[in-house]
């Protein structure tokens, strides 16, 4: 009973919150690795987006996770809170800007949903590229498309409204440290889906967790 419970993988629930982190974290450098000079695999284009960007930023933005992790979890400031909702925020807008980017051939092409989430301008008739559009319309536009589950939406919502505190003088609402981590858990989840969209050239380039 024990050997076939070893073998039995753990849920993202069953994980230590730490454990949570050290996978967001390898698979973040895993896709950094590969996708930052992926000339010659991703079309011109999305190479360009890639080369560009800084995929960098999402390795040290997922261990900097670890900055908000207290025990008992609920034992966060409100600005500790803030700031952990925006590190969390960044990642995920991070994490489907990537994947629109290695998409960008079949992303630019789908003009009218473009025109339907406002990422495409009409002056020059070419959409806007993904680096530049912000999490709103990177979600409606994800969601239009079937690309985040009904979970993932949700995930991206709640917590789009969460870090929007950081720019209130008014009262928001902020959460608490256990929803922050369960939303954690749930990116790890997004991640995962993510990086299974991404196409590589064998399963030797694929990231792992660690």
């Amino acid at each position: 009973m024990s050997s076939l419970k070893a073998l039995t993988p753990k849920t993202i629930d069953q994980m230590a919150i730490t454990e949570v982190i050290d996978r967001i974290e390898s698979l973040n450098k895993g896709i950094a690795k590969f996708w930052a000079k992926s000339d010659g695999w991703a079309p011109v284009a999305a190479a360009g987006l890639l080369g560009k960007s800084r995929l960098d930023w999402q390795v040290s933005l997922s261990g900097s996770l670890r900055l908000w992790i207290r025990e008992p979890a609920n034992a966060l400031s409100p600005a500790e809170l803030i700031l952990a909702w925006a590190n969390l925020g960044s990642l995920m807008e991070g994490s489907i800007k990537t994947l629109l980017s290695v998409w960008y051939e079949t992303y630019k092409a789908d003009i009218d949903n473009l025109k339907k989430v406002k990422a495409f301008d009409h002056s020059k008739q070419a959409a806007h590229s993904p680096d530049g559009l912000g999490l709103e319309k990177l979600r409606v536009y994800c969601k239009t498309q079937g690309l985040l589950s009904a979970d993932g939406d949700a995930l991206v919502e709640l917590v789009q409204q969460r870090r929007n505190a950081i720019h209130a003088f008014k009262d928001r609402p902020i959460g608490d440290g256990l929803e922050f981590q369960g939303a954690v858990r749930a990116y790890l989840a997004l991640l995962r889906n993510v990086n299974a969209r991404l196409p590589y050239p064998d399963d030797n380039y694929v990231p792992r967790e660690r």
